[in-house]
Formats: structure tokens, sequence, C-alpha cells
């Protein structure tokens, strides 16, 4: 005889949900599914009004927060706020970010601090302040959302980008060691282009400074602000299943590729090192000392 779930055995199961970078894009569709899942969730975007807007009537299920992710205060008191207001945090979702276009040589100083502060540094205050609760928990998921820049970077123009995308990879690497005893998961999610907002002028900033002998970023910034905004090939609110279906496996993946663009670029990527790798494996061995020496 098939059973269906009672609303006390629904609420057992549901989950609680930091979400941040939630009015647009992934985040949004992330929350919206949460939602329609049972689960509740606390979204954090810096226009709040913009946010309760996004996510309409969502009841005593959603915490919509305002918050500037730069702010290690104002990512702590949010934390605080979700903790107080559904009693824990079980699953962590690091989204919110930034494009930045431009050339090593191009960008400023002050535009890649900018960009590594959203990028990195913010995610950073998350874990931080999140990681007491989930310890004291002995549990939670961590998911980084990266791109399959920060995976495969052979991409002119995107240094900053790419750059801070890769140090988010590697960050969720180490966090996953550091965790695994405490019985929290990390996930680094490696999304391939997306229909989200991500290539309008509202996600994307170009440097001031464009030096014209660069062609290849300059070629790149037009194939993806001309050609591929609108029309990437992925479902932005499939990908939000993605992440809930890996939110829901007692073995999670540490390294979550989205899309076939990424699945591909990850294994050229890979076929590519194995390469340099077999090429020079002669001379990178006979850098040891003698065995014995």
């Amino acid at each position: 005889m098939s059973h269906t779930p009672t609303n006390t055995a629904r609420a057992a199961q549901a989950k609680v949900w930091f979400i941040t970078g939630a009015a647009r894009g992934l985040g949004l569709a992330l929350a919206r599914q949460v939602l329609a899942q049972g689960h509740r969730v606390a979204a954090t975007s810096r226009n709040l009004a913009g946010l309760r807007q996004a996510l309409g009537e969502g009841g005593e299920r959603v915490l919509a927060l305002a918050v500037d992710p730069v702010s290690e205060q104002a990512v702590q008191t949010a934390i605080d706020q979700a903790v107080a207001t559904f009693g824990r945090i079980d699953v962590v979702v690091n989204n919110a970010g930034y494009g930045q276009q431009g050339t090593i040589e191009a960008l400023t100083d002050a535009e890649l601090r900018r960009n590594f502060d959203v990028n990195v540094f913010a995610p950073m205050h998350v874990l931080r302040h999140v990681l007491p609760h989930l310890r004291r928990q002995r549990g939670g998921h961590i998911f980084n959302i990266a791109s399959i820049g920060g995976f495969h970077g052979g991409y002119a123009g995107w240094s900053s980008y790419i750059a801070g995308k890769f140090a988010l990879a590697g960050l969720t690497e180490t966090l996953a060691a550091e965790v695994a005893e405490l019985g929290i998961k990390a996930t680094v999610v490696y999304p391939g282009p997306f229909r989200t907002e991500f290539l309008s002028k509202d996600s994307l900033v170009t440097a001031r400074q464009a030096i014209g002998d660069y062609k290849a970023a300059q070629a790149s910034l037009d194939l993806h602000v001309g050609s591929m905004d609108g029309r990437q090939a992925g479902d932005p609110d499939k990908l939000a299943l993605l992440l809930l279906q890996a939110a829901s496996v007692a073995q999670p993946p540490l390294h979550l590729f989205a899309g076939r663009i990424a699945n591909t670029l990850a294994e050229e990527k890979m076929a590519a090192v194995r390469g340099d790798m077999a090429a020079w494996r002669g001379a990178s061995d006979a850098t040891d000392f003698p065995e014995g020496a």
C-alpha cells in the first residue's frame, strides 16, 4: 500500500537553504525550485525590494535579506538572522558574483580587487560565518558556484573572472578536505553558458581601458555579448534541479559540471593536461634526486 507523506513528514524532510545572489539568474531559479519542493530559503541580494518581488509569496518559508556581499558584517548578520528564523542552515549556495572582462595588461588594480572582493572574498565571508553553525550540527552541504572557466581557463580577455573562479574551485577542494570529518559536504559547480542575465550590462563589467593589439580578447567579448547573450544552451531551472538532486544524495560530487558544453570543455582540458604530462614526463621526473640519495 502506498502512503502520501503527512505535513509533519514533509516538514521533517525540509531543508533550510541559504542562497546568495537570489534576485535573478541561477540564484532566483534555485530559490523558486527550493520552495516548490517544500524547503525553506534564506535568500540574499543587494536589492531587497527586487528580491521580494522576484520571490513572490513564499510565506513563512522565505526570508529575504538585503546583503552587500562585500561587507563581512552584513553577511554575518544575514546568517545569524537565518539561523534565528529557521533554527538551522542545511545547504549554502555561494552564487553571487559578476563577470569582469579585460586583458591582464588593461585591467586596473581597482577593477581586479573589486572583482575578487565579490567573487572570492565574499564567499569566504559566508564560509567563515556559516561553518560554526554547520560544525555544531555535524552536517550541511556547501555549493560554490564557479564556472567552466574555473576549470578550463583558455579564454582571452577574461583573466580576472577566470582567476577568481579557479580560486573558488581550489578553495572548495580544500574546504571539502577540512570539513569531511565534521559530516559537511562541499561541491564546486562548473556551469557552462546558461541563459541568465550574466552577459547583461548589470552583470558584466568591461575594463575601462581597451588595448587594440589584443584582437582575440575583443573577439571573445564580441562573441559573448553580441551572439551568445540570450541564446545560451543551458536552462537555469534545470541547473537548479541538478543542485537539488546533488543536495539530496549521501555522496554528492566534489566537482559538478553542468551542461554538455561544460562537460566537453572539461574533457578537452583534461586531455590537454595529460598530453603535456606525457610529453614532458621524462624531463619532469628527472628533476628529483636519485632514489636513495
